[in-house]
């Protein structure tokens, strides 16, 4: 065990793909490291981390209902009190949300920071002086990692910044473990049963599922489970009720257990508009089921091996989105080969070998 202290920077866990990979990186990094100590206004996914991970940060239960930057501006109060009392050559603080607050706090007190970005820029960099602000930013981080090829590629573009790429680790024993127990959410007999899981915001674009079905509900008999929490919960609803979906599409918060929900579904529908790499299209490789992913900025495509392992979608486009559909649902028994073809991919996030990545990196700074 090496004698370095890892500081974990994530003021907001909300139980999505980044927040099971957090999970997975800070328990292997506790049994490599001699303390690993997480910042974070959101103890109620303490359970989650291993005995020996201590928190850092507020522990009343109404700071979970502050907004993301509430919580980033408290945890950074958190993070500059934990920095005052710990020797720099003994600490690495490891950012995996508002790294900006992570790198300027970490660097104004003399620490090394990595940061871990997890949507790609294209996504959310829309003027040149955000662009300028994040590059000068991002160029103080001792070490940039990032979750995909393509992710890689634009980090060096936007920022002029080198970035390590390490896939998503894979925990297949956990996730197949998980998706055999029993479940009631597909239990009605439906021609097509569609699934999307992924926060309620407007980067992961459920509208244009909700858009996509609306044109298929005299068409096919199905049945649609959204899966998440987030703000944009009440305009779904709405548009469900406006449009009488509600018959077809049920919204139900996160699961503690997504799999089994997962492992019952005929299709994924991912429809975010920009992403860094969606751990729940791996997933569903895993557990084989059909997909079908907007071909947005990062990951899908890099998954989906350019259509070859799922069906692609133009990104934000609910027409095209709604003829993939129908195509799924009249060549279903046909797309094996697809589903195949994905499957044996999988060892690109193979679980040991992804987190030692994370272990040797971090060990070099």
């Amino acid at each position: 065990m090496l004698d370095k202290k890892i500081i974990i920077f994530m003021p907001s866990i909300e139980g999505g793909g980044v927040e099971r990979n957090l999970f997975e990186i800070c328990n292997f990094l506790s049994k490599k490291f001699q303390k690993v100590r997480i910042i974070t206004a959101s103890r109620q996914y303490k359970k989650k981390f291993t005995k020996n991970i201590s928190f850092v940060g507020p522990k009343r239960k109404n700071f979970l209902n502050f907004s993301r930057f509430i919580k980033y501006i408290i945890c950074s109060f958190y993070l500059c009190i934990e920095l005052l009392i710990k020797k720099k050559n003994k600490a690495i603080i490891f950012s995996f949300q508002g790294n900006i607050f992570a790198i300027i706090i970490g660097k104004l007190f003399g620490y090394k920071v990595i940061v871990r970005a997890n949507s790609a820029p294209s996504g959310w960099i829309n003027n040149g002086i955000k662009k300028e602000f994040f590059k000068r930013i991002y160029k103080l981080a001792d070490l940039v990692i990032v979750n995909s090829v393509e992710f890689q590629r634009q980090f060096k573009n936007f920022f002029s910044t080198n970035a390590v790429c390490i896939y998503n680790p894979l925990n297949k024993k956990k996730i197949i473990k998980l998706s055999n127990k029993k479940t009631n959410f597909f239990n009605q007999k439906k021609n097509l049963k569609v699934l999307n899981i992924g926060r309620l915001v407007d980067q992961k674009n459920q509208i244009i599922l909700l858009k996509a079905l609306d044109l298929i509900k005299n068409k096919i008999n199905f049945r649609a489970i959204i899966m998440g929490n987030g703000v944009m919960k009440n305009k779904l609803k709405k548009f469900i009720v406006n449009k009488k979906l509600g018959k077809n599409v049920k919204i139900i918060k996160y699961q503690k257990n997504p799999y089994n929900i997962l492992k019952s579904c005929d299709v994924l529908i991912h429809t975010a508009k920009y992403e860094g790499l969606p751990n729940v299209l791996v997933e569903a490789q895993l557990l084989k089921r059909g997909i079908i992913s907007s071909d947005c900025p990062t990951g899908p495509k890099e998954i989906l091996i350019d259509g070859k392992a799922g069906i692609l979608f133009k990104n934000n486009n609910h027409k095209e989105l709604y003829k993939k559909i129908i195509h799924f649902y009249k060549h279903k028994n046909k797309l094996n080969k697809k589903i195949q073809y994905g499957y044996k991919q999988l060892y690109r996030f193979d679980y040991d070998y992804c987190l030692n990545q994370y272990y040797l990196n971090i060990n070099k700074v």
